[in-house]
């Protein structure tokens, strides 16, 4: 029958108990290493001659203590490295404000015989057609962009109707369609608008303020102007 030596498992519950004290309501990476190393040392000093302690254990315990700390220090590392990225964006998102910028959207601005626009294509497209349509959706011109890569693309509109006369300043839509032979090709409307305002959103990314076109994320700018 094995007995314990109650002076020992005292003198290891004392170490225990004493490093428990001294450790701060917070512990750390570092605070678990140190009453492990404590604890093993105890267990060491009052380890029984007959049955020592498994060195391949103890390796193994050590080794798990050395990635628990690996895994903090990276954690620390990585918050440090998002906290930079979001102050970069910061940064970056201040200097849009009065800036120009395409973004998702088929909004057309009519001002002095001017319009832009723009359009992401998926792929190369053999021919790309704008449609451009008034307040009551009805159909005022048609453009023919002809062939283009993949990518963005800027138009312009001079007021110019089917009809032959000038359109009005003011606000129209359009829609895009593009084709490579007998295939479609995806195409993505996109509208200018001029950054008047910028808030952070409780998730930390930005939202810009387009006035009148409405609110989009930082990572919906297409191109800045």
């Amino acid at each position: 029958m094995t007995t314990v030596d109650s002076t020992k498992s005292s003198s290891v519950l004392a170490t225990l108990n004493s490093s428990s004290r001294s450790t701060s309501s917070t512990t750390t990476s570092e605070d678990i290493q140190n009453r492990f190393l404590t604890l093993l040392v105890a267990q060491l000093e009052n380890q029984d001659p007959l049955n020592p302690l498994d060195n391949t254990e103890v390796t193994n315990q050590l080794a798990q203590m050395s990635t628990v700390q690996g895994i903090e220090q990276l954690n620390t590392t990585l918050n440090s490295l998002v906290s930079s990225l979001a102050d970069t964006q910061a940064v970056q998102a201040s200097a849009l404000i009065s800036k120009t910028v395409l973004v998702p959207g088929s909004h057309l601005t009519l001002s002095d015989g001017d319009a832009y626009g723009g359009v992401n294509l998926a792929s190369a497209a053999d021919t790309v057609t704008v449609k451009i349509y008034d307040s009551s959706g009805n159909l005022v011109q048609t453009q023919s962009l002809g062939k283009a890569d993949a990518g963005n693309l800027l138009f312009s509109w001079d007021g110019s109707t089917s009809s032959g006369t000038t359109a009005a300043d003011g606000s129209y839509t359009f829609k895009v369609t593009a084709t490579k032979g007998s295939s479609s090709v995806t195409a993505e409307a996109l509208q200018l608008g001029t950054v008047s305002a910028l808030t952070r959103t409780t998730n930390g990314n930005f939202v810009l303020d387009l006035g009148s076109l409405g609110q989009y994320d930082f990572d919906d700018v297409q191109q800045v102007f």
